[in-house]
């Protein structure tokens, strides 16, 4: 009988293990479904340039997986029961909500926008975070007449590219950033520098040291005056989905499954998490931040060790450590802050176009890799074994890195967990 592998989302994250875990593993031997709510792959780095009225390269997930053994379903995920072991979803193609059984479970379901519970923000706030939003974003932009406010809330890596983006394609709009702290506050003296500069280049607006109290359909309301807006994009940070805090399995107080240094779920040892969605612990013991940079790693460290755990070989560890932090400032625009291994800042940061490229040429390998999960080095794949033998073979491994789940900024006092 075939292990049911079901992976639960194909961002970057899922869509990396999932591909992934089809190198590793016999297609005799297993079934592989990833599940998704849209029929593409969706480059999320990218939505701030949707937004900006840019067409990006459409990678549907059935092209990208077929030949792999990998089985692409397209449907909403509703539910989840971590104790039957079950997926609840909901197929375009069928009537009703459809029960899925797995063995093991790789949850990659994300973040989305995250708006704070401040009055008006969902209802009149447009978000980036997803593709429907940016589309929503971009179709709204399109209506506007020369002149017209549009307001980017945040200040953080999201707000920062979405008011350069459509600075850079809409110069005809007034377009103005509101943030709690100063312009590019933890970056270098350099970044800021630069940041300061194309933003006054742009003739973006900057309300620096501000705090928003509502949104209303014309204007954004702060602590101190309010700011006209015929547009307010929401750009202040993510959310995780909260089909898992609904659950039972164990989450932290952001709602993300706090997992070992495996990705292993603590409380389900047939889950694991990866991306956005998990609380996992990085260079020093710190969570990681949610990102790209992050999750990828992520995913090889699931895939890979579900794959050992499968085939009873040695468990992997994958080190996961931050570089840099990269931002679009517009197509011609860009800044790289250079960052120790826990991400913090170093003096050290590239700037204008040779930045802007140093960027796209990130953004392009990550797609390429998704896009061909099974490209690069050969394929290993190798036969499962005997349950009995996984569990011998994990039991004798111990593996580090776990997260107080109640306070998921606070490093753990014991962070030895067994990996079975």
């Amino acid at each position: 009988m075939q292990h049911r592998i079901i992976v639960l989302g194909a961002g970057y994250t899922g869509a990396t293990a999932a591909g992934r875990l089809a190198r590793r593993l016999h297609r005799a031997d297993v079934a592989i479904t990833l599940v998704n709510a849209e029929p593409d792959f969706v480059e999320r780095v990218r939505m701030h340039q949707l937004a900006a009225g840019q067409e990006l390269t459409p990678r549907p997930l059935e092209k990208m997986f077929a030949g792999t053994g990998v089985e692409v379903k397209l449907a909403q995920v509703t539910g989840l029961d971590a104790d039957r072991k079950t997926v609840t979803v909901t197929d375009p193609h069928a009537t009703g909500q459809q029960e899925l059984h797995y063995d093991t479970l790789v949850y990659a379901l994300g973040s989305g926008w995250n708006p704070q519970s401040v009055p008006g923000a969902t209802e009149h706030g447009h978000e980036i975070s997803s593709r429907p939003g940016a589309l929503r974003l971009r179709e709204r932009l399109t209506r506007l007449e020369a002149g017209q406010p549009v307001v980017v809330v945040g200040g953080g890596l999201t707000g920062l590219e979405a008011a350069t983006e459509l600075a850079e394609m809409h110069p005809d709009l007034d377009i103005a950033l509101v943030a709690r702290g100063s312009l590019g506050d933890w970056l270098s003296d350099k970044g800021q520098s630069h940041l300061h500069k194309v933003f006054a280049q742009r003739g973006i607006t900057v309300h620096e040291h501000t705090a928003v109290t509502a949104v209303e359909a014309d204007r954004v309301l702060t602590d101190r005056t309010p700011v006209p807006a015929a547009v307010t994009v929401w750009a202040t940070g993510f959310a995780v989905h909260p089909i898992a805090q609904a659950s039972t399995l164990r989450t932290s107080g952001t709602g993300q499954i706090v997992v070992d240094a495996t990705m292993r779920s603590l409380s389900h040892p047939d889950i694991y998490a990866i991306g956005d969605a998990a609380l996992a612990a990085g260079p020093g013991n710190k969570p990681l931040r949610m990102s790209c940079a992050s999750g990828v790693p992520t995913a090889w460290q699931a895939a890979d060790t579900i794959a050992a755990r499968l085939t009873a070989t040695k468990l992997p560890k994958t080190t996961i450590r931050y570089f840099q932090q990269c931002i679009s400032l517009g197509r011609k625009e860009g800044l790289i802050q250079f960052v120790t291994a826990d991400d913090q800042t170093l003096p050290t940061a590239l700037t204008g176009r040779l930045a802007a490229l140093y960027k796209e040429i990130i953004c392009k390998g990550a797609a390429w890799t998704v896009a061909h999960p099974t490209a690069g080095m050969p394929a290993r794949r190798r036969r499962t074994v005997e349950p009995a033998l996984q569990t011998n073979q994990t039991d004798q491994t111990r593996q580090t890195g776990q997260i107080d789940a109640g306070n998921p900024t606070k490093q753990a006092d014991t962070a030895v967990e067994t990996a079975a």
